[in-house]
């Protein structure tokens, strides 16, 4: 249900790069524009351009994160209560970085197919070859860095914050373990993730967007720091803030819906 809203944030981050002829018109004004500017040139198939890759990204991305977040809190402690902030970041960080970086791959077409919409040839299989044949294994595992950084930084914000909100406000006695602390807890943990790692996500989408050039051609970026630096110099700070509304509009439902979900799940006897 969010996908064609993190279309548009992938839309909004590749846009305006002044050393890119291809990305260097400012096509949309926001997430709105962008949405209806799509539908109405490309047509409402164009808003899901990379969902097969998405879709198999969440599958295996989501189900490592959290299974390996809990497998890690419990090898620190045995008890819930007895979790720090400190454990919980950095059980999150290396969830975020192991579980990101084995779905590398499903990020890289997902976000090629999102760039290109309407314009591209092929499913998510025939841009996978297109992709190694061309770039080969390393094409697939770009900016894999960045990845994990990235994942690194939400997981390590997000999980932490979600666990912490709900500590406190079952500790507090303003609510008990309820669906509505799990709510306000997964809404808090979503503009957390949001604000900490839409810089980071700017950088790898741009990175990843980029092909790598065949026979020494001159590629866009040198590397992260490149692209951080030029992206910043070149359209200023917030531009590194691209795409932030549909980048936590997406996280926000993404997380509460997960949270809630899971919670639920939790309260099952298998």
């Amino acid at each position: 249900g969010t996908f064609p809203i993190d279309l548009t944030k992938t839309r909004l981050q590749v846009q305006g790069q002044v050393n890119d002829a291809k990305y260097k018109e400012i096509r949309y004004r926001g997430m709105v524009h962008a949405l209806v500017r799509i539908c109405r040139e490309e047509g409402l198939k164009a808003l899901y351009s990379g969902i097969a890759p998405a879709m198999l990204r969440q599958a295996s991305y989501g189900t490592i994160k959290i299974g390996t977040y809990q497998s890690l809190k419990r090898m620190f402690v045995e008890h819930p209560e007895d979790e720090t902030l400190m454990i919980n970041v950095l059980c999150g960080i290396l969830s975020g970085v192991i579980s990101s970086s084995i779905a590398n791959p499903t990020d890289v077409l997902k976000i090629r197919m999102q760039a290109q919409g309407s314009v591209i040839q092929g499913g998510m299989m025939g841009n996978f070859i297109q992709i190694y044949q061309k770039e080969g294994t390393k094409g697939l595992w770009k900016a894999i860095s960045l990845t994990a950084q990235r994942a690194a930084i939400v997981v390590g914000v997000e999980l932490p914050v979600y666990d912490l909100t709900k500590k406190h406000i079952i500790m507090s006695g303003f609510m008990g373990d309820t669906v509505y602390t799990h709510f306000l807890s997964s809404f808090t943990c979503g503009l957390a993730g949001a604000l900490a790692s839409n810089p980071i996500d700017v950088v790898r989408t741009r990175m990843m967007n980029q092909r790598s050039q065949q026979h020494g051609g001159h590629s866009n970026y040198k590397g992260t720091l490149d692209c951080l630096v030029q992206t910043w110099k070149n359209e200023g700070f917030f531009a590194l803030y691209k795409g932030f509304w549909p980048n936590w509009l997406r996280l926000g439902p993404w997380n509460i819906i997960f949270f809630l979900t899971y919670e639920q799940l939790k309260k099952l006897d298998f």
